[in-house]
């Protein structure tokens, strides 16, 4: 073989060979085109269809949604679950102008259904009310227990005073040893007032309250023993309304402006025995106030007189002068101005929890 075969030979392998190399370059070149426009990932790109969209690609899949009022809420698919309303407080509380508390904390919540057994003995020391509140483990505040709630804390509050006076060194001895038993009971602490302090506080309020506590009375005589029976329909007739032991005579929202009782003090419905007197009586602390609170109740009495063939007095067994209610309902003015003013307006809770 002669070197020019030799040299034609060796050229078309290197022209078989730069076009092999042409050939694979331009296939890189290709290659690493797409990969620009189609990243690389698990699944391939041109097979995405009714599979599950690359992260890159999840705005897109969401649900097109039409333009419209009231729309611009996000579909709910997408939306984050809207928290749960909170739970409301309980709207009564102590009255630190009339009540003092003892705090009792629990190291541990308090099962309701744990506490409620010894509620009933918390409802009274001596002659004075006792009232309970809690604060739940969620921080919600509450005016009774419930079984199916836990508490953190316990407030007893300790009415400062009423009819029965001051409240004693004794009764607070009391209601501080029951809330210990109670705190010793769930491993608790008890927090209150220095006893001297407490004890000053009730003398106050009960000196305000013994000034301002008044009652206006009179007295229907009925000559003679009438079936209690026939005395209870007349007075219903009339309008009054089971109060107790009582009839009471209400306003236009339920409030008691006067009430009528038998003479012996016993129920209206207490045997078969005859009805000899009656009293009438307004609580003028305890009512609402009333620019003729006498008056109304002394037009009430006259009326229930005669169809009783009864005769109407005054708390000193002498017959109403005329014009005497007017004098009076003037008095009551006065007073019921000073009970607002000194924070005991008349007929409120307030004044009902200390004037009892």
């Amino acid at each position: 073989m002669s070197d020019l075969q030799i040299g034609l030979i060796v050229l078309g392998v290197l022209l078989i060979l730069l076009v092999l190399g042409f050939n694979w370059w331009q296939d890189r070149r290709v290659r690493r085109r797409m990969q620009e426009h189609f990243p690389a990932s698990e699944q391939d790109p041109l097979l995405g269809a009714g599979e599950t969209p690359a992260p890159a690609a999840a705005d897109a899949a969401r649900p097109r949604r039409e333009p419209g009022i009231g729309q611009a809420a996000a579909p709910a698919a997408f939306q984050a679950e809207a928290p749960a309303a909170p739970e409301a407080d309980d709207r009564d509380e102590p009255d630190p102008a009339v009540e003092v508390v003892i705090e009792i904390h629990f190291a541990e919540p308090a099962r309701g259904a744990d506490l409620l057994p010894y509620m009933q003995s918390l409802r009274q020391v001596g002659k004075k009310q006792l009232r309970v509140f809690a604060s739940t483990d969620r921080g919600r505040h509450r005016s009774r227990i419930a079984a199916e709630e836990s508490y953190s804390t316990l407030q007893l509050a300790v009415l400062l005073a009423n009819r029965s006076g001051p409240l004693t060194a004794i009764e607070w001895s009391q209601a501080w040893a029951r809330a210990q038993d109670l705190a010793d009971r769930f491993e608790g602490s008890i927090e209150g007032p220095d006893q001297q302090a407490v004890l000053e506080q009730a003398a106050r309020l009960d000196d305000v309250c013994a000034a301002l506590d008044t009652q206006v009375g009179l007295t229907l005589m009925l000559g003679g023993a009438q079936p209690a029976a026939e005395v209870l329909t007349v007075a219903r007739g009339m309008g009054f309304a089971p109060d107790g032991a009582r009839l009471a005579w209400l306003n236009d929202t339920g409030a008691v402006r006067f009430t009528l009782a038998r003479g012996d003090g016993a129920a209206f419905d207490a045997g078969m025995g005859g009805i000899e007197r009656l009293h009438l009586l307004l609580d003028v602390p305890c009512s609402p106030a009333d620019p003729h609170a006498f008056g109304r109740m002394v037009e009430v009495g006259r009326d229930l007189a005669g169809r009783l063939r009864a005769e109407l007095v005054d708390d000193q067994g002498r017959p109403l002068a005329d014009g005497a209610e007017k004098v009076i309902d003037e008095r009551l003015q006065v007073l019921f101005e000073q009970l607002e003013q000194a924070g005991l307006r008349a007929g409120s809770e307030r004044a009902q929890r200390v004037f009892a």
